[in-house]
């Protein structure tokens, strides 16, 4: 059974191909168009087909359109409804619907061959919860879905049983905790829509003044449902103007916000224990990605284990969609690894740099002298393998650097052009995570955060966020021994088993994907080494 999933309504689009249960290939746009979020520079920026994430999961298996069993597009628009009756004021959202259900043709001419009547609708939030039910370790678990919106609702709580969703509730637009989210984020002069994860980073330099204000807008209610809409944000800060200064109200809202979304979810997630029972739980949707709020779900909520799909935004839909409909024919296999996208072979990567004319070397471990950079405090590029599904980098597609210098933080936010307040995360081998940090583990997918302690954060300053806290990423080496070496030589060398990790790209540009990327961002930046493949180039050498 081979399925091809697709998102490609609101934002992130991407696509997935899955078969015969088994996920093969995952990939968002962005990282073929490198329009960020999949967004055209006009008004209507929400319709893009993933034409060449699309060809290329195909590609990489080997299949041509016509092969496809079904492809599962992750949005049914005969379950929308017109925006004003739902309470919100979207001038493009007829337009959207429009194009929603001309999918089949849009799609059966941007992959010749394939037969429009294989695409299935999906309903959108049925496909963020099979993105987290049916990709999550095997067992049955309870689900939770929150996003901005989908046709009509903007969350879904589920129970998966023996790969079969029971839908429990969903709450009908306007009410939206993603919507919520996204309004603050435009409020504090940020990107809606993109740029949440600055919020919940802001949110920590400053107090909840707010919250109980607040909570008179934002709050659960009885029967696992919510209300967040309304709010009157000028009430509490005034608009902030994109680029402009940041003020302690700024950073107060953002905390009383923060505290808001965490306490209503915490609500929902005992809610769904109640009626399920379960002992399990995945997350999906968009405000799936706040990891603030995801370890308290695992600290004070009700369930032994959380589980997040790595892609809980929009993007991961093509994968649930795709996965949905898998399931109706046959069990799915669980998700094991991010590194769902493109990858080249070492002897692609030699002619690419020969091609670049760079000089580079073909040391005996890459590992070893990458970690020898670092402990002479370089800056690195790191490009490995298959690159990740989904918004974080996870050792694959990053920028590494020294996490005992405090000033690392502000150096490698200047690499990127990122505000001073944004944190960065560390890597750590999965057998020391628990010497260091307190939180949930394992974490591969770097969807928590965990606590410090005290005796490491003076050795380890530049991922201590400012409320003590840091967003890990365990490695463990059986599925990431690259990176697993890399820390063992760093430790050697250091004494310390944690590398700091954050995406290679720049600021509003998508992470880097292809090796020309990688070179031109080497290029550009004031990073030391580029680890591509077994090769470095140092930049003492290539630009001389």
């Amino acid at each position: 059974m081979r399925v091809l999933g697709i998102n490609a309504l609101f934002h992130d689009p991407s696509a997935a191909l899955v078969i015969d249960g088994t996920t093969v290939a995952a990939a968002e746009e962005e990282r073929f168009s490198r329009r960020k979020h999949g967004k055209r520079p006009v008004p209507f920026s929400a319709w893009e087909l993933p034409e060449l994430s699309a060809r290329w999961c195909l590609e990489s298996a080997g299949l041509d359109p016509a092969d496809l069993d079904a492809v599962a597009y992750s949005y049914d628009p005969e379950l929308a409804l017109p925006a004003e009756r739902m309470g919100l004021h979207d001038p493009w959202d007829e337009l959207r619907q429009t194009y929603a259900r001309r999918a089949p043709e849009f799609l059966a001419e941007a992959l010749p061959g394939l037969d429009p009547d294989k695409v299935r609708f999906v309903p959108h939030h049925v496909a963020h919860a099979a993105s987290a039910g049916l990709a999550a370790p095997p067992g049955d678990r309870a689900v939770l879905v929150l996003d901005g919106r989908g046709e009509c609702a903007s969350q879904l709580a589920g129970h998966y049983k023996g790969g079969a969703l029971e839908i429990l509730n969903t709450q009908p637009l306007p009410e939206s905790l993603g919507l919520f989210y996204e309004e603050l984020t435009e409020h504090l002069g940020f990107l809606r829509s993109s740029d949440e994860f600055k919020v919940m980073a802001l949110a920590s330099y400053g107090k909840p003044v707010f919250a109980q204000r607040l909570a008179e807008y934002v709050h659960h209610t009885d029967g696992g449902g919510f209300r967040a809409s309304g709010v009157p944000w000028s009430e509490f800060a005034p608009a902030r103007r994109p680029g402009g200064p940041y003020t302690e109200q700024h950073a107060d809202l953002a905390a009383s916000a923060q505290r808001c979304l965490e306490e209503t979810v915490l609500h929902l997630a005992s809610w769904l224990h109640e009626r399920t029972g379960a002992t399990r739980l995945a997350l999906a949707g968009g405000v799936a990605l706040n990891c603030v709020a995801n370890a308290r779900i695992h600290r004070e909520g009700p369930f032994e284990e959380v589980w997040v799909q790595p892609a809980a935004g929009d993007a991961g839909t093509s994968l649930g969609a795709a996965l949905h409909v898998s399931a109706e024919h046959g069990p799915v296999t669980p998700m094991t690894t991010a590194a769902l996208g493109r990858g080249w072979s070492d002897e692609e990567l030699r002619r690419m740099l020969e091609t670049a004319a760079l000089p580079f070397e073909e040391p005996e471990d890459v590992a070893a002298a990458v970690a020898e950079e670092l402990a002479q405090d370089g800056v690195v590029a790191w490009f490995q393998g298959r690159s990740e599904f989904g918004p974080r980098a996870l050792g694959h597609r990053s920028l590494l650097a020294h996490p005992g210098r405090a000033e690392n933080l502000e150096r490698l936010n200047a690499v990127k052009g990122r505000e001073e307040f944004r944190p960065v995360a560390p890597m750590v081998l999965a057998e020391r995570a628990a010497e260091l940090f307190d939180g949930p583990m394992p974490s591969p997918y770097m969807l928590f955060v965990h606590e410090v302690a005290e005796e490491w954060k003076p050795r380890i300053p530049a991922v201590v966020h400012v409320d003590g806290t840091a967003r890990i990423q365990t490695v463990d080496a059986a599925s990431e021994p690259l990176v697993a070496r890399m820390l063992a030589a760093f430790e050697e060398r250091t004494g310390l088993p944690v590398v700091v990790n954050t995406s290679l790209n720049t600021a509003g540009r998508p992470m880097v994907d292809h090796p020309r990327e990688a070179l031109e961002c080497f290029g550009s930046a004031p990073v030391d080494l580029l680890a591509i493949g077994p090769f470095i180039v140092r930049r003492s050498k290539a630009f001389t």
